[in-house]
């Protein structure tokens, strides 16, 4: 481990040096090699697939894990989207003389070694390779034991992109013991790696955090909220509800738990369970929201809770303050959603909600460094310092003074 590290570490000044135009053009090599291996990634991640289902994974888990034609191309895509964007590393964000005639400038620089630890996804993979390699950082990438073949034929696509530019694999390589106790030893190197950021469930969240001796930029569960309020448009809550929940419910920005305005419960939730049964979606309420319509009574556990599935709870609530406030108590720091017509409310909605992300008429599944023009993300950060929300490559830069003078001394 510690050698693999130290090559890591010394790789670091070379892809931190390397011109804006050669890592464009590199980057669009790591997507020409992601698709020429198609056929391998596609065979593996069979086999990931089959293992799956083995072990009785999740829906959740294994739709997470699904390759095919179409996500393969979506991955090299957003690999050429990364290389578009504006170079994000040696970028003067402030600079300023002083009285003594220094004269003093705030520039982005790279990390420098990122170990990452995700599950379930391989796309996470390239993404997370290309954001790191567009920002001049190293990666270490430590994917989850399901998706342990899908990750490692991603990563000889890639590493033959690196080797036919002559450049160290240590630039994107995947950690060499992926197992607990590997975890545990690679979260202590503070010596050679700078961050940790660790994507996945509760727990293994909770144990990096825990035991981290490397600073550690959290992508938390996501327990999203949608609430509709009594001026809200009943055809836009409908349809964001529906999309929020519905179109992806094993991600992170899916909606887990709606909200509604007392004054409009009864005409809102019958609405609503006729949309969310033609999706199949199994449906959670408080004991209010049991006298309007015919559905399973949610448990208090049902409030905070990721079901990362097609279910989703259902509390009303007399009012705004008692929305912001439930979402204050169960909420995630996430993605949260009002759905109103009143630009007062809405504005208080987006000032006393605690999250990354707030949206006003408008679904949470929009939550993704794609749709926020990144063209990929590390992950959605839950964290308040350094990053928040949707990770991209600015977020994967630090930056350092350069102070220029003429003999000063004090």
């Amino acid at each position: 481990m510690e050698n693999f590290l130290i090559k890591a570490k010394n790789a670091a000044k070379t892809i931190a040096n390397l011109k804006p135009s050669f890592k464009t053009k590199v980057l669009h090599e790591f997507a020409n090699s992601i698709r020429q291996n198609q056929t391998a990634i596609i065979g593996a991640n069979a086999l990931d697939l089959k293992h799956a289902k083995n072990n009785n994974l999740s829906f959740s888990m294994i739709d997470r894990l699904k390759l095919n034609q179409g996500r393969i191309e979506a991955m090299a895509k957003a690999v050429e989207e990364i290389a578009a964007l504006r170079e994000p590393t040696g970028r003067v964000l402030d600079g300023w003389v002083v009285p003594n005639g220094l004269r003093i400038e705030k520039v982005t620089t790279p990390i420098g070694v990122v170990g990452i630890i995700y599950e379930s996804r391989p796309n996470v993979t390239s993404d997370t390779a290309a954001l790191c390699f567009k920002s001049g950082n190293i990666c270490v990438l430590k994917g989850g034991k399901e998706a342990e073949r899908s990750n490692k034929a991603i990563v000889v696509a890639i590493q033959e992109a690196l080797q036919r530019f002559n450049l160290p694999l240590e630039a994107v390589s995947l950690l060499p013991d992926s197992s607990r106790e590997g975890v545990a030893q690679l979260i202590k190197m503070d010596q050679y790696v700078d961050v940790i950021i660790p994507r996945g469930g509760e727990s293994l969240i909770s144990f990096i955090s825990k035991n981290s001796t490397i600073p550690v930029i959290k992508h938390d569960k996501g327990v999203c909220h949608v609430y509709v309020d009594n001026e809200a448009d009943i055809n836009k809550a409908l349809n964001i509800a529906v999309n929020a929940k519905c179109s992806r419910p094993s991600a992170c920005n899916a909606l887990e738990t709606l909200l509604v305005h007392k004054d409009i419960a009864a005409e809102v939730l019958p609405k609503m369970k006729e949309a969310f049964s033609e999706k199949e979606t199994e449906l959670r309420g408080c004991e209010n929201t049991l006298k309007i319509i015919d559905i399973k009574k949610a448990e208090e556990d049902d409030f905070g809770h990721e079901y990362l599935d097609n279910i989703m709870s259902i509390k009303i609530v007399d009012g705004l303050e008692d929305a912001i406030e439930h979402i204050r108590k169960y909420g995630s720091l996430h993605s949260e959603v009002i759905i109103t017509e009143n630009y007062t409310k809405a504005e208080k909605f987006m000032q006393d909600v605690d999250a990354a992300c707030l949206y006003v008429n408008a679904s949470s599944r929009f939550t993704d460094g794609g749709e926020f023009g990144f063209g990929a993300e590390v992950g959605i950060s839950t964290n308040k310092l350094h990053a928040r929300g949707p990770m991209g490559i600015n977020e994967l830069t630090t930056y350092k003074y350069k102070i220029y003078g003429d003999g000063q001394i004090r």
